[in-house]
């Protein structure tokens, strides 16, 4: 059951971020403009624990590792962080 959460999950996130302009050949590059890329910017606000584990299983289905999110950054409220991840998608 994980196993095809995860496949789905991977297959959505394909779909979403589209095909990877690192691993175009040369004949497609210098046929095809390359494709418009911007910034989204993902803010987790929570506890700690919440936090966390929302990013670990971020990285579980696929989506971002571990690494790629800030450290916990205390927040105004007592007992809050957030992370941020900024990523480029197609557009």
């Amino acid at each position: 059951m994980m196993a095809q959460l995860q496949q789905s999950a991977q297959s959505k996130l394909e779909q979403f971020l589209g095909e990877n302009p690192d691993t175009l050949s040369l004949d497609q590059s210098t046929q095809q403009p390359l494709p418009h890329r911007e910034p989204i910017k993902h803010l987790l606000i929570g506890s700690p624990k919440t936090v966390t584990s929302t990013i670990h299983y971020l990285q579980v289905i696929g989506y971002a590792s571990v690494g790629e999110w800030s450290p916990l950054l205390p927040t105004a409220n007592p007992g809050e962080v957030m992370s941020i991840l900024i990523r480029q998608i197609l557009i």
